[in-house]
């Protein structure tokens, strides 16, 4: 009788230790980060479910700040760890810093011998991906690397510039890299045969595969499944790509840039179950798709005085798009979109351009100011919560923020902010 009370003792103290843990995994998952370029789902949209939009009158407290070399390349964050990446002389340069002080745990240098054409910027501009306890980095000369996240010890290095034959470009490197499970997937756009895009080991750096010969742009790739097949979507040089995860395959193609050869495209794609909106700028415009069973495409709309984006990716909530419509050095317009029919329910002129986040039903931009603007994710109107300045107008601000635990990490070329944005 007592044996059997101890073992119904054991089975509630198991069973209790078992509901423990089962809390603490959940607690810890709601940690939010942003381990890669536009956020956890490559979308623009934070975990964050509500920020502080009551701001005192000199702005949100500013945590910290971080003095910073070079770059448009934007920051991430895992497990209460941001890491920057940008040029220090002719090194380029990742930092670990903690979150929540700026305090610095460790610095990785590679040497660049990057010049920018047009004096604008040598530093790097592809955003890192955060994948378990490896970094990956892709500098503005090409060289891909990965590295480990707790040490900062390089784990491997290739100049793919070099290995695939690929043209410098009008700003040199800046597509994001991709790390689906165990690969590393670049628009390389190499002139080699078939290495438009490449996928790499992530603990080797060996070819997995190569496909398409699309020359490489400065969007960088999303990652969707669609018809229940992981797809790569990318907006290359020439236009609209769909390449299987697995097999690398070309899933869908669609010619979509512009006819001038000065031109970049340089935002994100964007998915919603089977349909795909790309955007650019130079007398091109937006583009809605619907990919079939077969992955054959239908057009919805397009259109040029829709979004034409020129480098920043727009945000969807609900059935609207939020973007930056224009160039950047003609004072931009944001607007906002219907998903379905391409229709404009309201224009917000001269906003400028500016990456945004999206918390629930808010976004967060931050314009090429420096000034961090929130607005409501209103279909009927434009209706700014709060504005503030953040960062100091060190040049034009082009990197991508981040946001996780309240915490809005942004940059320019001289400093990374954090900033806080906690709900009271």
């Amino acid at each position: 009788m007592r044996r059997a009370k101890w073992w119904a003792g054991g089975l509630i103290g198991w069973a209790a230790l078992v509901s423990l843990t089962a809390d603490w995994a959940a607690l810890v998952s709601l940690a939010a980060d942003w381990p890669q370029f536009l956020g956890p789902r490559r979308d623009g949209s934070a975990d964050d479910a509500a920020i502080r939009t009551r701001w005192p009158q000199q702005g949100p407290p500013r945590l910290w700040r971080y003095p910073l070399g070079a770059g448009w390349s934007g920051p991430v964050i895992a497990q209460g760890r941001v890491y920057i990446f940008h040029r220090l002389k002719d090194r380029e340069v990742l930092d670990c810093l903690e979150v929540k002080t700026g305090k610095r745990i460790w610095r990785d240098e590679l040497p660049t011998d990057y010049v920018d054409d047009f004096n604008f910027d040598d530093g790097p501009r592809a955003t890192p991906a955060i994948a378990g306890q490896s970094i990956v980095t892709l500098g503005a000369s090409g060289v891909l690397a990965v590295r480990s996240t707790p040490t900062g010890q390089l784990v491997w290095q290739r100049h793919i510039n070099r290995d695939y034959d690929v043209r410098k470009g009008f700003f040199g490197t800046a597509t994001s890299p991709l790390v689906v499970g165990q690969k590393v997937i670049v628009n390389v756009g190499g002139q080699a045969k078939g290495a438009g895009v490449v996928a790499f080991d992530l603990a080797s750096g060996k070819e997995l595969w190569r496909t398409a010969q699309d020359e490489v742009s400065y969007s960088s790739p999303a990652l969707a499944t669609i018809h229940g097949e992981p797809v790569a979507v990318f907006l290359t040089r020439a236009g609209l790509l769909g390449v299987s995860v697995e097999r690398g395959t070309v899933k869908f193609a669609r010619p979509w840039r512009a006819r001038l050869h000065a031109s970049v495209n340089g935002a994100t794609p964007l998915v919603r179950g089977s349909q795909v909106f790309v955007s650019a700028s130079y007398s091109t415009g937006a583009l809605l798709v619907e990919v079939a069973p077969d992955f054959s495409l239908k057009e919805l709309w397009k259109g040029d005085d829709i979004l034409s984006c020129h480098y920043n990716t727009p945000v969807r909530i609900g059935d609207f798009l939020y973007g930056v419509d224009g160039r950047a050095e003609a004072g931009p317009d944001l607007v906002c979109v219907e998903w379905a029919s391409g229709k404009v329910r309201w224009r917000q002129e001269r906003f400028g351009c500016a990456g945004l986040i999206t918390v629930g039903r808010q976004i967060v931009a931050i314009n090429d100011q420096g000034e961090a603007v929130v607005f409501a994710a209103d279909p009927t109107a434009y209706r700014e919560l709060a504005r503030a300045r953040v960062l100091d107008g060190r040049g034009p601000v082009r990197a991508m923020p981040a946001l996780a635990d309240g915490l809005l990490l942004a940059r320019d070329t001289g400093q990374l902010v954090c900033v806080d944005l906690r709900p009271e």
